[in-house]
């Protein structure tokens, strides 16, 4: 298809075979998409990569310009997914086809891991991944991260044109390395502010303006009319998202000289012996330099330039940085007091004519903690773990329909509770069991869709079941963000309709090119993606309300008409 020959023609001309005139953007095909009459969300077609050999020359995923020669990077359009619809948690025999939609309540959008990368750090754990070993550490989609939030952005204000959303949140890991550039990025964009995604001294590998993923360009801004909320990943506060970062590793950030680490770096950051590489951004395929053992090396590497903009954030002054913004609320949700304490936890309610409450929950580990095997893993500590239980106590009492919003999901069972946590997951578990208001705990981190449902553990009342939604990472694929509709059902049930969206992404554009090198570093790195082929999933997720709440719910939302 065209989005293949156009990305041969990117990669060839790379190497000098065709001209660069033959891909001069057009405005339309520029890094800010066009304006479009409707968007194609996955209920309509789905990205869907296309199947490799079984044996194909074995290639590194830094040799991006042998992607084409192989077929990596390759997909088509696959058909829509149709929403599953999902009564798990309601009582035994429940009549889920008798009932219907009445009225809607609540439209918000979702996206998460994005990862702004700033490829120019020289603290980044390149080495660690560039050879097919670990695509969080290395994937050529690494080169566009901006153009990629800008497209979703884009993307989410003409859905927003076709149907209002009452708010947005980022789940987290709006950062790669915990850097403030990275993040003033994340800030910039939703803003509308003029970006430039380079770092350190000025580069452009492909002259001229809207054809390389270093050229500033104009973020298009989230519509003023939407205010948008944040809560706190792994990697927005720990070095690659795994450790607290030392002196050592925080000099370096600002610094020239590339990290030295073990192979591979495993905590103990004092150790050394392999340089951890960084990108050439004046190649036109971000040539990853200065990666390998010590021993190879006649003098140290360094980056051309260093940049004080490449400092790694605290806690606290990564919270603090969400008032520096023009868009609302001032502190996407969060307070002075949070950039105070640092404690990144608030609670918010999206309309002022309908009983919902939003928790941000901030459940990702604390410098003090002791690791399981990074600090990756979820953690509560009784300090926010009491004020999760007061923020869950004061919606039942006052008769508001909840949702928790926190980085990491629970109660999937795969080990991403970190098991020295003061808090256990069970007692999580069996604390949440006690509020039927709960309807929702919306997260990210694992960089795939996947709905789990958390069933009531007392038959007798199973309106104490909720559901856990995870929105994928919009830096590998399937990058997607996602819309959640909540409706009324004619018998005063809710509907929780999630819905997966590729951002607009015109052919020719450097979206579409980071969807070309996202969709290969699935490829090549072969990891696993739920929901196969697309790795996209749409559901409605019913929901049963105590008599109480279904009395009260019935007088609200916008009726649908018959």
């Amino acid at each position: 298809m065209k989005t293949q020959i156009r990305s041969w023609i990117y990669l060839l001309t790379a190497l000098g075979f065709v001209s660069i005139l033959n891909i001069s953007c057009h405005k339309e095909d520029s890094t800010y998409a066009p304006v479009v009459a409707r968007v194609y969300t996955t209920l309509d077609r789905t990205i869907v990569p296309n199947t490799i050999s079984p044996f194909p020359p074995p290639i590194y995923a830094y040799e991006v310009s042998k992607y084409p020669l192989y077929g990596y990077g390759g997909w088509q359009y696959g058909p829509g997914l149709p929403y599953q619809k999902r009564m798990v948690i309601m009582p035994g025999g429940y009549p889920g086809t008798a009932v219907t939609k009445a009225a809607n309540l609540l439209s918000f959008f979702t996206m998460s891991d994005i990862h702004l990368c700033d490829k120019e750090t020289p603290a980044q754990v390149i080495f660690s991944g560039y050879k097919n070993t670990n695509v969080s550490c290395y994937s050529a989609s690494m080169l566009l991260t901006t153009q990629v939030l800008n497209a979703a952005v884009h993307t989410i204000n003409v859905l927003h044109k076709q149907q209002k959303f009452d708010f947005g949140i980022s789940l987290g890991d709006d950062c790669n390395n915990t850097q403030l550039n990275e993040l003033r990025w994340f800030i910039d964009v939703l803003d509308g502010k003029l970006i430039n995604p380079d770092s350190g001294t000025k580069d452009d590998p492909i002259a001229g303006p809207d054809n390389d993923y270093q050229d500033e360009y104009q973020a298009e801004g989230l519509d003023k009319s939407v205010p948008w909320y944040q809560a706190l990943g792994n990697h927005d506060h720990f070095w690659v998202g795994a450790y607290p970062a030392n002196e050592y590793i925080r000099q370096s950030y600002t610094g020239l000289d590339i990290v030295n680490q073990g192979n591979p770096p495993d905590g103990n950051l004092n150790s050394r012996g392999y340089y951890m590489g960084s990108i050439d951004g004046r190649t036109i395929l971000g040539d990853v330099f200065g990666a390998g053992a010590e021993s190879t090396f006649l003098t140290p590497p360094q980056m051309l330039a260093a940049d004080p903009n490449r400092r790694s954030l605290r806690r606290d002054e990564w919270i603090g940085e969400f008032f520096n913004t023009s868009s609302n609320p001032s502190g996407h949700g969060f307070s002075q007091s949070n950039v105070t304490t640092g404690f990144a936890c608030y609670a918010f309610e999206p309309k002022a004519d309908l009983p919902v409450r939003v928790i941000v929950l901030d459940d990702t580990q604390v410098d003090s903690d002791p690791p399981v095997s990074d600090y990756a893993h979820s953690s509560l500590d009784p300090a926010r773990f009491s004020w999760l239980i007061s923020e869950l106590d004061k919606g039942q009492a006052e008769g508001k329909l909840m949702i928790i919003a926190a980085h990491i999901p629970v109660g999937i069972g795969k080990g991403l509770w970190n098991t020295s946590a003061p808090i256990t997951e069970d007692s999580l578990l069996a604390t949440l069991h006690h509020y039927p208001n709960l309807m929702l705990w919306i997260s990210g981190h694992r960089h795939i869709n996947a709905v789990t449902p958390q069933p009531s553990t007392d038959p007798a009342h199973p309106e104490l079941g909720f559901w856990v939604v995870e929105t994928p990472s919009l830096k590998d694929f399937p990058q997607e963000f996602r819309t959640f509709d909540i409706a009324r059902n004619s018998d005063n049930s809710i509907s929780i309709f999630a819905t997966d969206v590729d951002p607009i992404a015109p052919e020719g554009s450097l979206p579409a090119l980071s969807r070309y090198y996202a969709v290969a570093a699935y490829q090549l790195f072969n990891y696993t993606v739920p929901y196969i082929p697309s790795g996209a999933y749409n559901a409605e997720l019913l929901k049963l309300l105590t008599p109480v709440m279904q009395g009260k719910i019935q007088n609200y939302g916008t009726t649908i008409a018959k």
